[in-house]
């Protein structure tokens, strides 16, 4: 029987939907009526035809690209087009709740039976260390530093989105992979076939949305401090950069520029040191640069905020950051703060917010750090969940909370502004991607263990589907490697030093490139002179990140125009590597580049001035994924993949590879990202491999190009001929000509005048 689909429930048997939204994309519901509202999946299904048969074992649905089989007993198994067994369930079940306000709901339960070898990744932002989740368990619940995102993928090519925003546990073990709910009217979950890792993402965004353009200024290096206390303390900052030459494109101001805690997150400049905010925003504009603002999900009660939305019941009433009204620490509970979180659950509030925030807007503000978006929920009970949110209780939709935080802002500004929405946040949720934000791992501490759990954290978040991800640059909290007695000392300890440019030069193969931490200055001039070795270092690593501009903004359309990843683990390009399925110390940034790290100091956390020679060679083991060759991208040497190789490396040299077959654009030295046009860009090229780039350029901080301003030009390389394709496309103020340098490793440089018409060079 041949069907079509046309998001229609196909009833196999009792108390199971079985619902095609593409031919690759099936969503399963047992044990309840479909759902009708998901915060994560915006996708109307499509008309898929459908093949039903019926047998006595059970029923089949073949889209022609998937096949689903429900047995009589409501147990489903995938399989794909031409029959093999992807993934099948096991037990699942129910158990109504008794009590409280979900009274009469239930706790969902669903099995999964991968293979015993098959590993799978995802989940979110996770702080273990490792990137695999098998024997992992996990209360998926946000909070400040682990992140939680219901989407599993495996290395066979499909994926997993438990579609359920109460508290879940995730368990792996030796009975199979758990998910528990605690609040549900059914099982819900959607199963994607992609092929790849990179066909799941493809999957995950045509369901929960897919990633904007976010402008080209957000790719440049951003500073930031816990926290600049005055107008002047930031204007310096900025101003110490340009004095010296450092590129910088934002500066960002953290808390407390709304005065005390009783006006937290008042969106105001009340504090008297910021008196004169509107000149300092002003002046970081004449510098050529951005400013992003702190701003919160809670708010003070002596707030304008706080009065419009508690007199509508829209504040929550649970213990949140901080405690204490006055700034000292610790928190001096006798003085609570009286700060509570918003309910951005309803659209009213999520307008209220809007409201208040467009006073900062309307002064000129470029881009928002959406703090505490989980949000921060201290003193925590079980009862605090019972709370009404006007879509259930605070448990039913509780990891919800940060994508409709941030999507009420994003929303909002798309409303009363063409220029492209830029948020720094905290937390996410399934389709956060479609906002444009990006999420940082939170608080973390500063240490080597946790600069190392940072690039799992990483690609297990980007294999969610969300490609934006950041961190502190240093950690957050670098207790320990500060003198006792003495906070702001660690950037003169050499055990911190090396670390933060180690985390730099990680922060520079992220999608934002991030100085920040607590009780520590992090500006360059910190830690030395030029001349100095971890100066020089950090001077390196930021220009590093200038030079490859043209890369990642041509990156960032990959990710945008065609469900592109940023920072890859190394199974989405290499599956058949089995070396590599589980690494967690290196990634691919992009198509070409293969990223690792390396280590000079003790992994000691403690203050020691005992000098280190920065200037000595050291060595780092390297492995080389299997399928093709690697280029050393500082020296040019070209290597075998498949193996570990040992490679010499510098404190100011990040052991950086391009894989045969990459053509990656380097772009001139600036001091801010629009500085000088891309008329003048070296296009490296490295054979032994046939290959692809596009080359994207547009406005830069325009919408605009959804219609179509913007312009690609394709490179390709097939054995020793490059052809640069012709231009497509065209915006304002484009450039109509231009030079190309192209450069192999060998060190040949040919050069060609490019006027938009298609040229071949013989390499």
């Amino acid at each position: 029987m041949l069907m079509l689909a046309t998001g229609l429930s196909l009833m196999a048997q009792e108390g199971v939907s079985v619902q095609f939204y593409t031919p690759t994309a099936v969503r399963i519901v047992k044990g309840g009526p479909v759902p009708e509202h998901s915060f994560a999946v915006i996708a109307a299904p499509q008309a898929v035809a459908v093949r039903k048969s019926v047998t006595r074992g059970g029923t089949m649905y073949d889209s022609g690209a998937l096949k689903v089989a429900v047995a009589m007993d409501g147990t489903v198994r995938f399989f794909s087009r031409n029959g093999k067994l992807l993934l099948k369930e096991g037990a699942w079940g129910f158990e109504t709740r008794t009590e409280g306000p979900d009274k009469g709901a239930r706790i969902v339960r669903q099995t999964f039976l991968p293979e015993a070898d098959e590993p799978f990744y995802g989940l979110g932002i996770l702080q273990d260390g490792t990137l695999s989740l098998r024997g992992k368990t996990r209360r998926m619940i946000q909070g400040n530093t682990e992140d939680f995102v219901p989407i599993v993928q495996s290395v066979k090519g499909y994926g997993i989105f438990w579609d359920n925003p109460s508290p879940t546990v995730f368990r792996d073990d030796a009975s199979g992979m758990h998910f528990e709910s605690e609040v549900g009217e059914a099982i819900d979950y959607y199963f994607i076939y992609g092929g790849d890792a990179d066909g799941v993402v493809a999957g995950i965004r045509a369901l929960t949305g897919h990633v904007p353009m976010l402008p080209l200024w957000s790719y440049g290096f951003m500073q930031s401090r816990e926290r600049y206390k005055s107008s002047k303390e930031l204007l310096d900052v900025l101003h110490g950069y340009r004095e010296r030459q450092i590129p910088i494109d934002c500066v960002i101001q953290d808390w407390q520029y709304w005065g005390n805690n009783y006006q937290w997150n008042a969106m105001e400049f009340l504090s008297e040191d910021f008196r004169n905010a509107q000149a300092m925003i002003d002046e970081v504009h004449a510098q050529h640069a951005k400013l992003m603002i702190s701003i919160w999900a809670s708010f003070g009660p002596m707030t304008k905020p706080y009065r419009e939305l508690d007199a509508k019941g829209l504040l929550f009433d649970f213990a949140t950051w901080p405690q204490s009204g006055l700034t000292d620490w610790p928190p001096r509970r006798d003085y609570p703060s009286g700060v509570r979180p918003y309910n951005p659950y309803s659209a009213e509030a999520r307008d209220i917010y809007w409201k208040h925030l467009l006073r900062l807007e309307n002064m000129g503000i470029d881009a928002w750090w959406m703090d505490s978006t989980e949000p921060d929920h201290l003193d925590f009970k079980e009862s605090d969940l019972d709370v009404e949110t006007g879509s259930g209780s605070f448990r039913r939709v509780r990891n919800a909370f940060p994508i409709l935080s941030v999507e009420g802002v994003a929303d909002n500004q798309k409303k009363v502004s063409d220029r492209r929405v830029m948020i720094l946040t905290r937390s996410a949720w399934a389709g956060q991607q479609r906002t444009g934000a990006n999420t940082w791992s939170g608080d973390v501490g500063s240490s080597w263990q946790s600069l190392r759990a940072q690039i799992p954290a990483g690609l297990g978040f980007a294999l969610t589907g969300n490609p934006n991800f950041n961190t502190d640059c240093g950690g957050f909290f670098p207790n320990g490697y500060n003198r006792r007695g003495a906070p702001a000392t660690c950037a003169q300890n050499p055990l911190f030093q090396e670390l933060y440019v180690r985390w730099l030069q990680y922060g520079a193969f992220c999608p934002m490139m991030r100085s920040h931490g607590e009780s520590s200055r992090r500006e360059i001039w910190e830690f030395g002179a030029p001349g100095e070795p971890v100066y020089d270092a950090i001077e390196a690593t930021i220009r590093l990140r200038y030079a490859l501009l043209p890369y990642i903004y041509s990156v960032a359309h990959e990710v945008s125009a065609a469900d592109g990843t940023f920072q890859r683990a190394l199974f989405m390009d290499f599956p058949a590597d089995r070396a590599g399925w589980e690494r967690s110390d290196e990634f691919l940034f992009g198509r070409s580049l293969l990223v690792v790290h390396a280590q000079y100091t003790p992994e000691a956390v403690r203050f020691d001035d005992t000098p280190v020679d920065f200037s000595a060679a050291r060595s780092t083991q390297v492995y080389l994924p299997k399928g093709c060759d690697w280029y050393d991208f500082r020296t040019g040497e070209r290597l075998k993949g498949g193996r570990t190789v040992t490679r010499e490396t510098h404190l100011d040299t990040v052991p950086l590879f391009a894989r045969a077959g990459a053509i990656i654009p380097v772009g001139p030295d600036v001091q801010y990202t629009g500085e000088k046009a891309w008329d003048d860009l070296e296009i490296r090229v490295y054979p032994g491999a046939d290959g692809r780039f596009v080359l994207y350029e547009d406005e830069g901080d325009t919408y605009r190009y959804e219609q179509g301003a913007c312009s690609t030009i394709e490179f390709t390389l097939r054995g020793r001929t490059l052809t640069v394709g012709e231009r497509s496309g065209s915006f304002p103020g484009m450039l109509q000509s231009r030079r190309f340098r192209v450069v192999t490793p060998d060190g040949t440089v040919r050069e060609l005048v490019y006027d938009g018409k298609t040229q071949k060079i013989q390499l």
